[in-house]
């Protein structure tokens, strides 16, 4: 299997002036913290992929849970375009979550000697 880094970019607007509007964006802000994307801007976020068989099960799981109201926009780029991106103002987010350190392969790990 390849490993060809990939970023998917998530942004969206959903309305939020009924109770059952706010309801629906919590419940898919909280789907997309569960899958692992993290918040850049209020309403931007992004998650590392392995490759491309990844962003189409990613895909999959965010048409399962579309909130079907207001605008979800998906770009995915590879991660070296994505590491490219310029800042006019802010810090670029430093942590782990941010970064292909936090992928962890596991394999066999006996010798077959």
């Amino acid at each position: 299997m390849s490993y060809r880094y990939m970023r998917m970019l998530l942004m969206f607007d959903m309305p939020v002036e009924t109770a059952d509007e706010r309801k629906a964006y919590r419940k898919f802000r909280k789907f997309l913290l569960n899958e692992g994307f993290i918040m850049h801007q209020f309403s931007v976020y992004s998650k590392l992929l392995l490759n491309n068989t990844a962003n189409n099960a990613m895909l999959g799981r965010l048409q399962e849970n579309n909130p079907k109201k207001g605008h979800i926009t998906l770009l995915t780029v590879t991660e070296k375009q994505f590491a490219r991106m310029v800042y006019l103002h802010g810090d670029r987010d430093q942590s782990i979550a941010n970064t292909d350190d936090r992928i962890v392969f596991l394999g066999d790990v006996f010798d077959e000697t």
